[in-house]
């Protein structure tokens, strides 16, 4: 019995050697420093970096927002956790989040299932974000009651857009026409930031309009253009690396 428990010992520490603890020691590499709280459990979001505060101030502030910066930056995060803040706040009465339905360098085909099954993959990433912000009961229940909406770009022409909180997300893979439709959806008493790279268009060469128009806005007073850098990314450290190489 003795050589038995003993053999159990043995075989137990072996084991462990190879297991990965699910929390860090202390001390070891974390992206945020040490901060390993759950973002959905933080009423008040924080900025990471000056442009991203300047970024957070633009969109309390000013009625349109541009945003432009690479992966990993908290465009869309930061944008939909403001348009989040401002409803529950009742500063607006609704908030609109559009994105274009365009594959990223690939063709999915024909997929299965109504309109609203068909967009889901395209409309996934913001659907993530509120996720992270409201919980998924409380999302659901939301977009049930017309507080959210969330409709691809296709759907937005002839709007106006009223007491809305207005993020349209993945802007670089919009037209110039596109844009320049979306922006004048602009209604009274709403706010409309536009995020996205324009270094990672999916669009074929030349077609993003979103460099131009965001060029052409700084020239407008009122208007906010934030330029993040990959100083700003809060991704894992190596995302900033990689675009620096890419």
């Amino acid at each position: 019995m003795a050589k038995r428990s003993a053999r159990y010992k043995t075989r137990d520490v072996a084991d462990s050697e190879n297991v990965h603890p699910l929390f860090p020691a202390k001390g070891s590499w974390n992206p945020r420093n040490g901060e390993t709280r759950d973002r959905k459990y933080i009423k008040n979001v924080r900025a990471m970096s000056p442009a991203q505060q300047r970024l957070m101030n633009a969109l309390d502030e000013r009625a349109v927002t541009v945003t432009l910066g690479p992966a990993g930056t908290g465009k869309t995060y930061l944008a939909i956790a403001k348009a989040v803040e401002a409803l529950e706040a009742g500063r607006v009465g609704r908030v609109v989040l559009s994105r274009p339905a365009v594959e990223a360098g690939e063709s999915l085909g024909f997929l299965p299932g109504d309109l609203e099954q068909k967009l889901a993959p395209y409309l996934r990433p913001l659907y993530d974000a509120l996720t992270e912000r409201l919980g998924t009961k409380r999302l659901k229940s939301m977009v049930a009651e017309g507080a959210i909406e969330i409709a691809p770009v296709a759907y937005m022409r002839g709007r106006t857009l009223n007491d809305c909180f207005i993020v349209i997300d993945e802007a670089q893979n919009c037209t110039y026409g596109q844009l320049k439709m979306l922006l004048t959806r602009l209604g009274w008493r709403s706010t409309m930031v536009l995020t996205g790279d324009p270094d990672q268009t999916d669009l074929l060469s030349g077609l993003s309009g979103l460099r131009e128009v965001a060029e052409r806005l700084e020239r407008v007073p009122e208007i906010a253009v934030i330029r993040l850098t990959d100083a700003d990314i809060v991704r894992h450290p190596l995302v900033a690396g990689m675009l620096t190489v890419l």
